[in-house]
């Protein structure tokens, strides 16, 4: 099992022990070596101390949390990440439609998010997503109804427009060009 699928699973089995409900949570993925180098007491805190017997692994680090006026997506395009983080993942609960309902969702967003709660055939998914700077991916998935750690869905193309967003935010901001 890699690093990244690791923190996934780590990360979903967290956001279960907390519950449904929760707001969406961002987390940077820094290498133990890269903390124990850049913040040695944190490396101590987190028990990445030379000589640990953890050796390499990859540490989730829980962000603040992302402005509430905006929609998720909208806040990932704001971000880029320092060199020194190697990844990041996202902890998103979203509710799902089956295909039939979409003729039905009204196009006002309040109105169509109150379609959603209350429709009958709603899906509540939690969705974990993790990406790396050399391109992997790895996502976990959790119904509601099926809310059973051995029925969690893992893989790395889950969920792929999400996957999409994060790993733009890794991507060096290159300034545009005077004309």
């Amino acid at each position: 099992m890699s690093h990244l699928e690791e923190v996934v699973l780590d990360l979903e089995r967290h956001a279960a022990q907390q519950g449904w409900d929760a707001a969406p949570k961002l987390y940077a993925l820094v290498f133990g070596s890269e903390i124990r180098t850049t913040e040695p007491e944190l490396a101590a805190e987190l028990g990445l101390a030379e000589g640990s017997d953890k050796g390499e692994t990859l540490a989730a680090l829980e962000q603040p949390e992302l402005p509430a006026q905006a929609s998720v997506e909208d806040a990932l395009a704001t971000i880029a990440w320092p060199d020194a983080v190697a990844g990041c993942a996202l902890v998103i609960e979203r509710v799902v439609l089956p295909p039939e309902a979409e003729e039905e969702i009204p196009a006002d967003p309040e109105q169509a998010a109150a379609f959603a709660a209350d429709h009958p055939a709603r899906e509540d998914v939690r969705m974990i997503v993790g990406v790396l700077r050399d391109g992997e991916r790895h996502s976990a998935l959790r119904l509601r109804r099926h809310d059973l750690e051995d029925e969690v869905l893992v893989g790395p193309d889950l969920v792929p427009a999400l996957a999409d967003a994060l790993a733009a935010t890794l991507e060096p901001d290159v300034p545009a060009e005077q004309a």
